[in-house]
């Protein structure tokens, strides 16, 4: 297990606290749609502020490309906060510079002070030296609590625990101590499910999987692209034909580390890609000329499920089928069920992430019984993809 510091760690009580959190939330005309991520945030800002420490909140929201931008600012989020909280929560029109210093000179024991968005300077994803000092003379300790930023090596995710004692946040903390469960130091067997489009964005992840995993579940417009590489036709399915080479190296590679790989043997497909389009459930090697495969079929979805009975831990990436348009969810959602049930009855670890991955489990009625659901998009496949994750490994004692 990844030794690193945490807020057990430290005595916060007076300290200036310069906590990371990732407030990249959903919004429209200016309005917070889904507050999971501030959710996730609360128990650190709650536990550092009860025991005395002064929170000073930096996060950043959207691109803005090193400039202000009032459409992009953090602003709105500050009422959010505070009515989430339960207490008030100050803001300061810039994270460095005058109003910064004088604003967090004026906080109490237990105060809440939110910056504004880091990344409206560019010494931000530069991780520029002198952008790092003055972040750093505002706070006496650094807690990162935004493991969704931590493939970046940003100013304020890395720079700073160059500068000041660094810990890790509840959320950080929960986080990796979750996927070290995942892949880490996994009990077997180990099953990794992953879908979605195309193979091309993937290509990193499979190869490191098929060493570390001993099933991998390949399905979506993925897994269309393996079964071309195998001569099955998948008539007029999202396919990428010119990395064949590729999918049967990955296969290859897979044979020689002793992992097997589970292909859909029977298909749903349409004549057009739109919910509730007339389709059939087909085998793999009969999908029509003027077809498209929307879905893996029944005896896939069995073939799925026999492997997680079989799973202590699991790893999820990523849909089945074309998830979005019903009845095109029917795979994704019988599988993530029946991970979560086996989950529910103690007798699977399921860890799941990325991009689409909460959106397919949230619509199965699953993730609330996975045993972690991370919000990080590309720094959870980093991980999966083996790489080594900036803003944690700076954690690390």
């Amino acid at each position: 297990m990844t030794q690193f510091k945490t807020l057990d760690d430290v005595d916060v009580a007076g300290k200036r606290v310069l906590l990371r959190v990732d407030l990249n939330v959903p919004m429209r005309d200016r309005v917070v749609t889904d507050r999971t991520r501030i959710d996730r945030v609360l128990p650190s800002i709650r536990e550092i502020a009860d025991n005395g420490g002064r929170v000073i909140l930096l996060a950043h929201f959207g691109r803005p490309k090193g400039q202000p931008n009032p459409d992009m600012s953090l602003a709105p989020l500050a009422p959010v906060i505070a009515e989430t909280l339960g207490r008030p929560v100050g803001f300061s029109s810039d994270c460095i510079g005058p109003d910064a210093v004088a604003k967090t000179a004026e906080m109490r024991d237990g105060d809440v002070m939110l910056m504004e968005n880091t990344r409206f300077h560019t010494g931000e994803e530069k991780n520029d030296p002198a952008f790092v000092a003055a972040l750093a003379e505002l706070g006496d300790i650094f807690v990162n609590d935004a493991f969704s930023a931590a493939h970046r090596a940003h100013a304020s995710t890395e720079g700073l625990a160059h500068h000041m004692p660094a810990y890790a946040g509840r959320t950080m903390q929960a986080e990796i101590e979750a996927i070290e469960k995942g892949l880490g130091d996994p009990q077997r067997p180990l099953v990794a499910v992953v879908g979605g489009a195309k193979v091309s964005t993937k290509i990193d992840l499979l190869q490191n999987l098929v060493s570390r995993v001993d099933a991998l579940v390949i399905g979506g417009g993925m897994a269309n692209t393996f079964l071309a590489a195998n001569g099955v036709a998948v008539g007029k399915s999202l396919c990428e034909h010119d990395l064949a080479d590729t999918a049967r190296a990955i296969q290859e590679a897979a044979k020689v580390a002793g992992c097997t790989i589970v292909l859909p043997v029977d298909a749903v497909v349409a004549w057009e890609f739109k919910a509730g389009a007339p389709n059939e459930t087909v085998a793999v090697d009969r999908v029509p000329q003027d077809a498209m495969i929307l879905d893996a079929g029944p005896k896939s979805v069995e073939a799925v499920n026999a492997w997680l009975d079989k799973a202590k831990t699991l790893v999820w990436n990523g849909p089945l089928g074309a998830f979005e348009l019903s009845p095109f969810d029917t795979a994704t959602v019988a599988a993530a069920t029946h991970a979560a049930e086996r989950t529910r009855a103690g007798k699977l670890v399921s860890v799941a992430g990325g991009g689409d991955t909460v959106a397919a489990l949230n619509q199965a009625d699953a993730a609330k019984d996975f045993s972690y659901v991370s919000t990080a998009g590309g720094a959870f496949l980093e991980w999966m993809e083996g790489k080594a994750l900036p803003g944690v490994e700076i954690l690390k004692t």
